[in-house]
């Protein structure tokens, strides 16, 4: 049976593999998802959370399944379209990135490594909050990271709920109004979207600045 180590190499050769899969291919498309869902009629909301969650944990970006989102339901059924399916698959990747690679982690012994699992245990939902708010930080690679640093899955769905939500309705809202729904509910979700990434930025300022001072006072290992 291979290592921890060995399973957390593994784990991380295995998404980074998916992740350029995804970059090259392109799968998602809003004809495609259309046609997949034009079946399941007006469950159609609920059939494309699962898929959404689904195509989150394999990399394929969040604004383009929450503007896909928007572009199918409309704004309000869509915003909670997207939210439920980011809440999903945060949760399904730090449950697999716990079981696939926790104990890999643990017997690492990069100071880096190690400096990078402390200060994420300490925020909890703080942590998972800032990233969530901040813009151009995808989701996945971090959820993933979450789970590899022993954070509970009440920490980051909670810090979901509530950094994602401001994004979730920015993408849905400009999916929506490229999608027929009018310029006005565009310009409020790109509006929203530059807002949420203005308080991103400030608020993970703010933290580094406090992480670095925490370190700055720790005193010097003894020789």
């Amino acid at each position: 049976m291979p290592s921890a180590k060995a399973r957390l190499a593994l784990f991380v050769g295995v998404l980074s593999v998916a992740a350029v899969v995804v970059l090259v291919l392109a799968p998602v498309s809003r004809d495609g998802l259309r046609d997949a869902l034009d079946p399941l009629g007006v469950a159609a909301p609920l059939g494309y959370v699962p898929v959404s969650a689904l195509l989150g944990v394999l990399f394929v970006p969040g604004p383009i399944l929450a503007g896909a989102s928007g572009l199918l339901f409309g704004t309000v059924t869509g915003f909670f379209v997207t939210l439920a399916a980011t809440l999903l698959s945060s949760v399904v990747a730090v449950l697999t990135a716990r079981a696939a690679g926790r104990e890999g982690v643990r017997e690492l012994e990069s100071p880096r490594a190690q400096m990078v699992e402390r200060l994420l245990q300490r925020y909890g939902v703080g942590a998972v909050v800032v990233q969530r708010l901040l813009p151009a930080v995808p989701d996945a690679p971090c959820s993933y990271l979450f789970g590899l640093a022993g954070l509970r899955v009440w920490q980051v769905v909670l810090g979901t709920a509530i950094g994602a939500a401001p994004r979730a309705f920015s993408y849905t809202a400009i999916g929506d109004g490229l999608g027929g729904g009018g310029s006005t509910i565009g310009i409020i979700g790109l509006v929203t979207l530059v807002v949420t990434g203005v308080v991103g930025v400030a608020v993970g300022a703010v933290v580094a600045r406090r992480t670095r001072g925490d370190r700055g006072e720790r005193p010097p290992a003894e020789p």
